[in-house]
């Protein structure tokens, strides 16, 4: 019974996994960086993308606060954030949230407010989107090893 409820929940992780690759929110890359993972760095990839979601609530929060001022046009300030925020969504392998980047990184390069905003707003949906996926993905894949059976040493 436990070794089906671990094949199930690998399964479960395979399906969303193939359901991100299909709908282009991650890319090979997201491979790239679980293979990294192994025994030594069992939370390799959730820390990875862990550190990846505080930074880029940060860049987010930037991003908004220099379109909502009235006096904004540092655009240059703006593409820098958006650089920014495109190379480490390409680092985890968030290609969609990359590929929003870089539209918006043309509307700031245009000094198109109106760009940058819907581009804002479409980076916000995408960056949301991609958060409470591997969320998902992380939440299945702590109760895949939680049901493998962690065995620990019988104490005397």
């Amino acid at each position: 019974m436990l070794g089906w409820g671990v094949e199930r929940l690998r399964a479960d992780m395979n399906r969303l996994l193939a359901l991100l690759f299909h709908q282009g929110v991650l890319d090979e890359q997201f491979l790239q960086l679980q293979q990294l993972q192994d025994e030594s760095s069992p939370n390799f990839v959730s820390e990875v993308v862990s550190i990846y979601f505080r930074e880029s609530e940060k860049l987010l929060r930037n991003l908004r606060e220099l379109l909502m001022d009235k006096e904004f046009s540092d655009y240059k300030k703006m593409g820098m954030h958006v650089n920014h925020f495109m190379g480490s969504s390409s680092s985890i392998g968030a290609k969609r949230v990359r590929s929003v980047c870089v539209a918006f990184r043309a509307a700031s390069e245009q000094n198109n407010r109106a760009g940058c905003l819907r581009a804002l707003e479409v980076l916000e949906h995408e960056y949301c989107y991609l958060k409470n996926k591997l969320h998902e993905l992380f939440q299945i894949e702590q109760q895949r090893v939680m049901a493998s059976g962690v065995r620990y040493p019988i104490q005397n």
